[in-house]
């Protein structure tokens, strides 16, 4: 099929090079000269495991190109948006993008073309973006409401293997054209109107986000009770109900969905009367996470003016640059305010980070810089790097052999092993080896 995506963020770069690796001819279009001018030379805007290298070779294949110019549309029979729909300061998600890419295409789609949005967008919005394009172009259209599940770290692996395909529609026949393309990855199709569709994903985000601040909740108990929260997961993952799946705690969740879709499925319910205090203290408990290290490390020495602190991990989440709604963000100023000399390493988010940070941090090249005469060591995101750490010989480069694990990154055994160590972690005893 002859395919276009209007966007080329995570989501839509994702969805074009997946796509073209199961036989298409993908366009991607982006208004940002620079970007496309780098795409087309194979070099990312963006850090993702495997999606390079698949890029690379569908330009080379044919099958994927890469454009600003509009007028490529006009032979697609699938365009796909899937640009940004941020959070507004009140609390809704802002589809000034969406809506410009409406305006945008409404001049050289075909009657016969079928516009997928996959964007997340609030209830109501793929009818309100219908209406639109064909105020635009003035004749009626196919849309289609297709949300993405997929993971920064995993966009390639979740693309290719996702646990279903949402596929939300007011015609039958849009909705088997659109089968027929995702027919190469022999993925589970569930057919549903628009407005379930949208739902849909916001839904699902809602119920991880709450499962995280649940057993966040659940691990600050734990913490005054005596219990171990490792544990507690673990026994409540066994019972089929529940599952397994995000019950690991920490500082709280972030990135690009998470926060958003809560916030706006908040604002939503809020603006129909309905009660959703439930989404309410999922978010309340996940900013209070955050400020969870500091607390501890405020408890442990009194005061942090002075005090040299090693942050490793700035990403929201390993395997991404994406410094959106990171802990990390919070944590470094709340450490500078409080008069902490902040050194901060992470293995592909430095750049993004010195643009949110600026001067108020410093920035190491290595772990071994980093750590370098620290009062204390902060463990921000779970990369395997940081899980792999030789405890013993990054303790010694330490002023004080003092670890606050936000990720709950080394197992007990791990830390006995240690000669010398304080550790505090999430949910789970303190442990001190080796200090009277």
């Amino acid at each position: 099929m002859k395919i276009a995506v209007l966007g080329t963020g995570y989501v839509g770069l994702s969805t074009g090079v997946c796509l073209s690796e199961i036989g298409h001819n993908v366009t991607c279009i982006d208004i940002n000269k620079e970007k496309i001018k780098h795409l087309r030379q194979g070099i990312l805007p963006i850090y993702e495991p495997g999606l390079e290298a698949l890029l690379a070779s569908n330009i080379t294949a044919g099958r994927l190109r890469f454009t600003t110019d509009r007028k490529e549309l006009k032979d697609k029979e699938i365009i796909i948006i899937a640009v940004g729909t941020p959070q507004r300061e009140d609390g809704e998600a802002d589809l000034s993008y969406i809506e410009q890419a409406a305006k945008d295409i409404s001049g050289y789609i075909a009657e016969s073309s079928i516009i997928v949005i996959k964007s997340t967008v609030p209830v109501g919005t793929n009818e309100y973006i219908k209406k639109t394009i064909e105020k635009e172009c003035g004749f009626s259209i196919q849309i289609i409401s297709n949300p993405e599940f997929l993971r920064q770290g995993s966009a390639i692996h979740d693309t290719m293997n996702a646990d279903r395909i949402i596929i939300g529609y007011e015609n039958k026949a849009a909705a088997m054209k659109l089968q027929e393309m995702y027919r190469p990855l022999n993925l589970p199709i569930l057919l549903t109107s628009i407005r379930s569709a949208e739902m849909i994903k916001y839904a699902s985000n809602a119920f991880l986000a709450t499962k995280i601040s649940f057993i966040n909740a659940m691990a600050n108990i734990c913490e005054a009770v005596g219990a171990n929260i490792e544990d507690v997961a673990q026994g409540m993952g066994k019972d089929k109900r529940i599952g397994e799946a995000f019950l690991k705690p920490g500082i709280g969740y972030g990135g690009s969905c998470f926060p958003k879709d809560v916030e706006v499925l908040h604002h939503t319910a809020s603006l129909y009367g309905i009660n959703s205090s439930l989404l309410k203290e999922t978010i309340e408990i996940n900013e209070s996470q955050k400020d969870l290290l500091v607390k501890k490390a405020l408890i442990r020495f009194g005061k942090l003016k002075g005090k040299k602190i090693t942050m490793l991990g700035l990403a929201f989440k390993p395997d991404t640059d994406d410094m959106r709604e990171a802990p990390s963000i919070n944590i470094a100023r709340s450490l500078t305010s409080l008069g902490a000399e902040v050194v901060a390493y992470d293995p592909a988010a430095m750049i993004n980070a010195k643009g949110i940070l600026g001067d108020k941090i410093l920035f190491a090249n290595s772990v071994d810089e980093a750590v370098w005469n620290a009062d204390a060591l902060f463990i921000v995101t779970e990369w395997q790097e940081f899980q792999q750490l030789n405890l013993p010989t990054v303790l010694k480069k330490m002023k004080h052999p003092i670890i606050f694990d936000g990720r709950n990154c080394f197992k007990e055994d791990r830390i006995k092993a240690c000669e010398t160590i304080e550790y505090y972690s999430i949910g789970r005893p303190d442990m001190i080896v080796g200090i009277a």
